[in-house]
Formats: C-alpha cells, structure tokens, sequence
C-alpha cells in the first residue's frame, strides 16, 4: 500500500516520450494515472460507449467512444487481437478534443466583395447545382481527402459520372493502377508481422506513421528471432535494426546480398517487406516500386519461401485511401493541375495540392468537409460536412479490411452527413442518384466492390 508521502510520476532523469503513453491510462491497475482532459468530467457509468473505428492512420484501431448529452468525453480501445490488439495511439486517444474547433457550422457563400456570408442550404444547393450544370464534363473535376468514408465517395464519384466526367482523384499520390488492388494495400494481415523471420522496411517510419502496427513489430523483436532491416532514414523505431542506406541503391545491394541482413532475407522463410507510401510519391515513385517487386521476385524464387507468398505490403497514411483506390479514383492530382478546371469539388481535401493558381482564372470551388483548413479558404461555396465521430461510415484499412464508424454524437449545427449533401445537390442539378438511405447506398457500393 502506498503511504501518505508517496507520489506516483514519471521517472525524474528520463522524459517519457511515446506515441503510445496513453495507454498507461489503461494498464495502471489502481487508477492513478489518470486521461487529464477525462479528468472530472463524468463517470464512466454516466456515459454512454458507441464502438466505432480510429481515422487518424490507415490502421483502422477498433475504439470505443464516450459521450454524454451530445458531447465527446474520451476515446479508449477496443480490443481486435486482428487490427490493434488492446492498444491506440495517442492521437487516436486525444485527438477528440479538435472536434469543437474550428469546426464548419452552416453552408457559406463567397460575396461579390470575395466575403463568405452565411447562406441557407437551399441557396447553396441551387448555387452549386447551377455552377455543376453549367460547367462542361471536361472542365470540372473531384478531389477527396484522405479522411473520408466510402459512402461519400461512391457518391460524389457517381455524381460526376452522371455528368459525363471521370475527373475525380485523391490527394494522395501513388504510382500503381487500382485494377490491381494487391498494388496498394498490406497483402499479409497486420497478425502476419508476428510470424515474419525478416522484416525490411522502405521509406517508411512506421513509429509515427502507424503507432500500433510500430508495436507490434517491437512485440514480433522481443519475443521471436526476426531481423529487420531499414531503407531510409536514421530514426529510433524502438527496436535493433540494421541500416542498409537511404535510397533505391540499396535495394541493389539487398538483391545481391552485400550486408549480413540481406543473406538473411533472401533466406528467410516467411519475408516480409513494408513500402511506406510516401516513398512511392513523386516521378521515382514507380520505379522504387518496380525495384521492390522485383526484389520480393527474387525472394519468393528461393528455396526456403513460399512461392504463393506475397511479400510487398504497402503501408497507407490516410484512412480514406484505400477505400478511395478500391471504387475507381484516380491517385493524385497531376492529371487535374493539366487542364483547365473551371469548377473544383473539394471533398475533405485540405492538404493543398491543388491551389487557385492550378485552375483556371474564372474557376468556381466547392469545398465540402468539417473543419475550417485549407480548403475551405480557397472555396467559393462551402458545405459543413460530418466528422468519423459524427456519422456512419464504411472504411478500408492498410491491409484492405472493411470496417464501419458507428456515430456517437450528432453534427453541430447545420453540418450533414456527407453522401446526403451530394445526393441532395444530385437532385437540385436534375439527376437525382438512385439511393435515398444508407442500405440502398451499401447495395451501391457492393455493385462497386462486393467486398462492401
């Protein structure tokens, strides 16, 4: 028993720096290590739990969100030993409370005077729909952020399509064709890690880029013989590993076994290898990718692997990605900067790679999302959207699992789900989609994908 003088804290000489400290929250047995921003706000039988699924990476950690009268209190895991096990990362855990910033109200329209004035749904629809009919097929264009669920691409993507255009695209860069879907998901399961006797890693830093997949290779280094070897920068992945350098020569050298793990790894019995995607980005993107195939070819023509085993398995930032590649988008936005697009759909897209300059001089911008970012301040008619907490979503992780978000508390507001929005401008412009509910949405999709 703890006596009267005694203080439970961090120890004094070494600051504990992990992407993964929340879950101490959990681990701590007597309730002394407390969720500061939870602190004193409820009691956990004054809650209500909505199961649902983290957006913050492409790993899809299964959570449990609490909330009371309309309001998010804490996010804690939710046991899946396929996915996450029992862990989230800390920006799944405390990321909750950027939902009541900056969060996008009411629809707005841009004034003569290039002011946003609040606007009834009504205007703006008639707005937006007027803008989208005008516009030729060839001159208006998609782009969808990295954070959205299937549902509101599937219909924003067969609203273009009603109007003759293919130009929808992710923000996301990423060199292979989507007809191939073992071209950009992880095609061992996230489980499959733990099995794996050598590991490489490309250009990709999974400690930041996916906390819990990061634990699971520490877990597989503790307690199995793996060797794992890194492509890339010098970084503290909180494991041993071997440094086989930091640009595409090095896969030459891995192909011709000049280091102690690349002997291992051409051996190996269970190899595998992660391609974070955004060494795939850029010009050599499609190269780096072609010299990983052809080393996972060499590997799989060797005596101790299986030669049915697929071993490049890609590791996607964004939640929204997959599930964008696997419904027909294009990925990125090189096509669209090329021609001169004259109205631009911004679905949740705020990472900028598209700006005014890109477009041409007279171009009309729609941006349709939750938060108030980058682009919502180049748009001309904004549409406040539903955040993964707020609505219920279909999404795809790294490893190509479909998931769903359940919705916990409702959009603050005059915010909407975000498919509906779409539908509802389908209708306004005079081709109304074929879908008035969410099941008959699903059907859509499962016409898309039957995987969904």
């Amino acid at each position: 028993a703890l006596s009267f003088p005694f203080q439970i804290g961090t120890y004094v000489e070494k600051f504990f720096a992990s992407e993964l400290s929340g879950n101490v929250i959990d681990l701590c047995p007597v309730g002394a290590l407390l969720n500061k921003p939870y602190s004193f706000t409820a009691r956990p039988w004054e809650t209500r739990k909505t199961e649902s699924v983290d957006v913050m990476d492409a790993i899809g950690s299964n959570i449990v969100v609490s909330h009371r009268t309309g309001e998010l209190l804490r996010i804690i895991p939710k046991m899946n030993d396929e996915v996450n096990e029992e862990w989230i990362s800390d920006k799944a855990r405390f990321s909750y409370d950027g939902m009541k910033t900056q969060r996008l109200l009411c629809p707005m329209i841009k004034d003569q005077e290039g002011v946003l004035r609040q606007a009834s749904w009504e205007e703006t629809l008639f707005t937006v729909a007027q803008k989208f009919r005008e516009t030729p097929a060839e001159q208006k264009a998609a782009i969808v952020g990295g954070l959205n669920d299937v549902e509101a691409m599937v219909a924003l993507k067969d609203l273009f399509n009603r109007f003759n255009s293919e130009n929808v695209c992710t923000e996301d860069e990423f060199p292979a064709t989507s007809d191939l879907r073992s071209n950009y998901i992880m095609n061992d399961s996230i489980m499959g890690i733990e099995s794996c006797d050598a590991l490489l890693l490309v250009g990709t830093n999974p400690r930041y880029e996916a906390a819990v997949l990061n634990a699971r290779i520490r877990k597989a280094y503790l307690y199995t013989d793996i060797e794992i070897g890194v492509i890339g920068g010098h970084s503290d992945l909180t494991y041993d590993y071997e440094h086989l350098g930091d640009n595409a020569k090095a896969l030459d050298d891995v192909m011709a076994g000049k280091s102690t793990f690349a002997k291992h790894f051409l051996a190996a019995k269970n190899p595998m290898i992660i391609v974070g995607s955004a060494a795939l980005h850029g010009e050599k993107g499609a190269a780096v990718l072609a010299k990983v195939q052809q080393l996972a070819d060499k590997v799989r023509s060797g005596s101790s692997c299986d030669k049915s085993r697929k071993v490049v398995n890609i590791l996607q930032q964004w939640a929204g990605q997959v599930g964008a590649l696997d419904i027909g988008y294009q990925a990125g936005t090189a096509a669209i900067r090329k021609k001169p697009i004259k109205f631009l759909y911004l679905l949740g897209a705020d990472e900028g790679k598209v700006t005014k300059q890109n477009l041409d001089p007279s171009a009309f911008v729609v941006y349709q999302g939750h938060h108030g970012d980058a682009g919502a301040e180049m748009a001309d008619v904004i549409l406040p959207g539903a955040a993964y907490t707020e609505k219920e979503g279909t999404f795809v992780n790294t490893e190509g699992r479909v998931q769903r978000t359940l919705p916990a508390v409702p959009p603050p507001g005059d915010a909407r789900v975000d498919w509906k929005i779409i539908r509802a401008i389908s209708e306004v412009a005079g081709k109304p989609l074929p879908y008035d509910d969410l099941k008959q949405l699903r059907r859509r999709m499962a016409e898309v994908r039957l995987f969904f």
